[in-house]
């Protein structure tokens, strides 16, 4: 197993740390779970940048990288909704909106596409990963709503945009 499949498989073994140490609720807790956060998005990154310098993409590694991101991305979220931080119906927009473009891209691959991960995608990404560490923080209310607000935006934003740029892959149904 290359290096950046161990990076990945390091993401996903994060997760339950993660989420243990929320729950464990010792003083400093959350400060705790954020490193763990961003040593866990760091790894996203560096492996990355590996695979594609060193040409070591595989197909574990293009389906084990964005699965690991939206585990730990979406562990964060509901611990958010748990404590009352953030509103369920925008934790299921999250949810719903990777479910559709995945459903999309399965679909556009039966035809022989890809459908690679467009602009407002990354920028989406991006703004939900810097929302949620600001979340971890104790920043005022009206901050953390924004971030809600933007991490809410982005994804309805992107998802739309998946789906008219390639609505033609679904013209067969």
């Amino acid at each position: 197993m290359n290096l950046p499949n161990k990076l990945t498989l390091l993401r996903i073994g994060l997760i339950p740390l993660f989420m243990l140490i929320l729950y464990w609720d010792f003083p400093g807790a959350r400060y705790a779970a954020l490193f763990v956060f961003i040593v866990a998005s760091l790894t996203d990154m560096l492996d990355g940048k590996i695979a594609r310098k060193y040409n070591l993409i595989t197909d574990f590694g293009k389906f084990a990288d964005p699965l690991a991101d939206k585990m730990l991305v979406t562990a964060a979220m509901l611990w958010f909704v748990e404590c009352g931080q953030m509103p369920a119906w925008v934790l299921l927009i999250v949810i719903c909106r990777e479910f559709a473009v995945s459903g999309l891209r399965m679909v556009a691959a039966e035809q022989g596409r890809v459908i690679a991960a467009g602009w407002s995608g990354k920028v989406k990404t991006a703004a939900t990963m810097v929302c949620v560490v600001l979340m971890f923080l104790p920043i005022p209310a009206f901050l953390n709503t924004l971030c809600v607000g933007v991490i809410a935006l982005t994804t309805l934003y992107s998802g739309v945009e998946y789906f008219l740029k390639n609505a033609d892959a679904l013209s067969d149904m």
